[in-house]
């Protein structure tokens, strides 16, 4: 079968190598967004579908928008028989999805119709959910409303986080769009209408969204500190002079400690305990601003807490 593969970030990659690894497809083409700058120093990097395309021969196009006419008629002429996407970044117009005949297929990261949109892991995590997984599906003009070809779930536990459960849902996704794939170009599987119920929006995370808010539950901000890793990772701030100091919070686990809300009750070798709306929190690493991560001990070595100082916005 020859298909076009369209994705961008390490997810995709993880999917395209699962297409490449198997002998059941012909890659035609990848489709990734254009090099974009990245780190402290903007340097111009390529993505990382790019970089594995590059790797292994294969035509790479890069269009600013998927709805330019002159992409459009480069993918005509690659003649798929189906066009693979996961986490490309642009949804597609209706001439991009006509013109494979078998349609085109998307790996998202949740159990469709929840959680719908840019980032479905982090919501998953944000909202306390107990399980999230894997849905392909075949893709029309809306955001993530195709009907649903196949569903497969997995358990999010304590020791998740937004990074780790990404790594696990993008080998879930890659396997089962490797297994879905051929029995839906048999017809042994029928495309389903997503329901109408459950319906759930995960809309793109913002910076701002990691900002504590510590008269919230200490499981409230449990979730949020591993919903939010790596990246923008939940924040707080140290009350100082001459001004307020920025702290990231990496890990951290919900105790039974109470107090006034954002107070630190204890500082020490085990972590730093902060008082939460309910329950308290303790945190295990964390990274001042322009600073490397630490765990709290390393941290504590060097800018020493006391019970009663607090923490919250700057």
């Amino acid at each position: 079968m020859r298909l076009i593969f369209m994705g961008t970030p390490e997810l995709a990659r993880t999917i395209l190598q699962a297409l490449l690894d198997s002998p059941s497809f012909e890659i035609a083409g990848v489709v990734t967004q254009p090099d974009r700058p990245k780190g402290r120093d903007l340097r111009v990097t390529a993505s990382p579908v790019k970089q594995l395309a590059v790797q292994g021969g294969l035509p790479v196009l890069q269009p600013e928008r998927a709805r330019n006419p002159g992409f459009i008629s480069q993918i005509q002429e690659l003649q798929p028989d189906l066009i693979a996407v996961a986490a490309y970044g642009q949804i597609l117009p209706k001439a991009l999805l006509d013109i494979p005949p078998y349609g085109c297929l998307n790996v998202h990261t949740s159990l469709l119709p929840g959680y719908r949109g840019a980032a479905p892991i982090q919501w998953a995590i944000l909202n306390d959910d107990a399980e999230t997984g894997v849905t392909i599906m075949k893709m029309n003009e809306g955001m993530d409303t195709g009907d649903i070809l196949t569903q497969q779930k997995t358990a999010i536990t304590p020791a998740d986080n937004a990074q780790t459960l990404h790594d696990r849902l993008a080998k879930i996704g890659a396997d089962l769009l490797v297994r879905t794939i051929p029995s839906y170009v048999s017809g042994a599987i029928v495309p389903r209408p997503q329901p109408s119920e459950g319906v759930l929006l995960a809309p793109k995370i913002k910076k701002q969204d990691g900002q504590i808010d510590w008269t919230q539950s200490s499981r409230s901000i449990w979730n949020r500190v591993r919903g939010l890793v790596p990246w923008p990772c939940a924040y707080t701030h140290l009350r100082a002079e001459p001004r307020p100091q920025m702290l990231k919070v990496w890990e951290a686990e919900p105790t039974d400690h109470s107090g006034p809300a954002g107070q630190i009750i204890e500082a020490g070798n085990s972590g730093i305990v902060v008082a939460c709306g309910k329950g308290a929190l303790r945190i295990v690493s964390l990274q001042r601003e322009n600073a490397r991560r630490l765990s709290a001990e390393q941290f504590l070595a060097g800018h020493p807490l006391a019970p009663g100082q607090h923490l919250g916005e700057g």
